[in-house]
């Protein structure tokens, strides 16, 4: 039985030290960055460290990867023979979400690994026989590990899905399926999805039991991105581009494309015009696509480009602007790339143009 959901305004109001948790869990998460709870972290936490399991219904940007990574790492901290399985439907989100566990568990004896495509198998292995507390992985991979019998789920004790609402999209449901089915009966189940359709629901509950359902109120376009059409009136749309690029204001920009072509002719395009410049698309390298986006984050380059590999699950700090040079193909698509700027309460551009 589900019960009632919780709503909550997606605003920080709760100090991140009334958790009750190990100090140096705390001193890490406060060396993070982090002062206050947000919602989904304050309503969340406490009933996952009970052991119960959580429904989550929020978007990227809310701190849904805190609200499942903390009480992983307290309950790891109590008991070193604890496992978790975390499951998301893109290679860069499992990348994001290890990156964010790497830096709560600094200093601290909690040990993980990630097992996604287009990376080397067998790396992945060694590093399973290594008996990691933490597997990160896309549905694919993890299939893929669990017939080769190199990942065992039977003692794992919590199953956490992220996006759960992109896997439906991206038609991973029968694989999550079957990964699930390896896993003990008893175990802590944590679902997260941007949205709770009924066939989410369907699924979910063929999976949980007695769950709490939270859901973060947040409206699809944040007060802090500022939304512009560029029209382009008859000019080349890489000529309008070159000149917004050249203005000062526009320090950090994540370009989305259509296509994959597309995408890295732009890109070669722009570097011929002196930007500092990278790409990500499907068709790229897992280590050249983790290269671009370190390449972004650090500043190396100002601008990337790309598709809507890029639009979820990336967590990059002070994009000033999002440029749709190509439409999105959906309203969903835009809501996502645009979210990609004015981030933590920072203030976004985001600009879309039309021919």
């Amino acid at each position: 039985m589900i019960q009632a959901v919780k709503t909550v305004e997606a605003k920080p109001s709760v100090s991140v030290n009334t958790l009750p948790i190990n100090i140096k869990l705390m001193k890490n998460i406060v060396a993070r960055g982090y002062e206050y709870l947000m919602p989904i972290q304050e309503k969340g936490i406490g009933p996952i460290l009970e052991g119960k399991d959580v429904i989550g219904i929020a978007n990227t940007g809310t701190g849904k990867t805190a609200a499942f990574l903390i009480p992983i790492v307290e309950k790891v901290m109590k008991d070193p023979n604890y496992r978790a399985l975390v499951i998301t439907p893109t290679r860069e989100l499992a990348l994001q979400i290890q990156e964010d566990l790497r830096t709560f568990t600094r200093g601290i004896p909690v040990y993980s690994t990630f097992c996604i495509g287009q990376s080397s198998m067998r790396n992945q292995i060694y590093e399973l026989r290594r008996n990691p507390h933490v597997v990160i992985g896309t549905p694919g991979r993890l299939k893929d590990l669990i017939a080769r019998r190199m990942l065992r789920l039977e003692s794992f004790s919590m199953i956490v899905l992220d996006e759960v609402d992109q896997m439906l999209d991206m038609g991973f449901v029968q694989d999550v399926k079957h990964i699930i089915s390896f896993l003990p009966a008893k175990r802590q189940s944590l679902f997260f999805s941007a949205t709770l359709s009924p066939e989410i629901n369907t699924i979910i509950k063929s999976f949980v039991v007695n769950p709490i359902t939270i859901s973060v109120k947040k409206t699809e376009t944040t007060s802090h991105i500022k939304q512009e059409v560029v029209r382009t009136m008859g000019k080349l749309k890489i000529d309008v581009l070159n000149d917004l690029l050249k203005q000062e204001e526009f320090k950090k920009v994540l370009i989305f494309g259509r296509t994959k072509m597309g995408v890295e002719r732009l890109s070669r395009d722009l570097f011929q015009k002196g930007f500092k410049v990278t790409s990500i698309h499907g068709d790229k390298p897992q280590i050249k696509r983790q290269q671009a986006i370190r390449m972004f984050k650090d500043d190396v380059v100002s601008v990337m480009v790309a598709t809507d590999v890029a639009a979820r699950g990336l967590d990059i700090h002070d994009v000033t602007h999002v440029i749709n040079f190509d439409i999105p193909q959906t309203y969903e698509d835009y809501i996502h790339r645009i979210g990609r700027t004015g981030r933590a309460d920072k203030m976004g551009t985001a600009l879309t143009f039309v021919e």
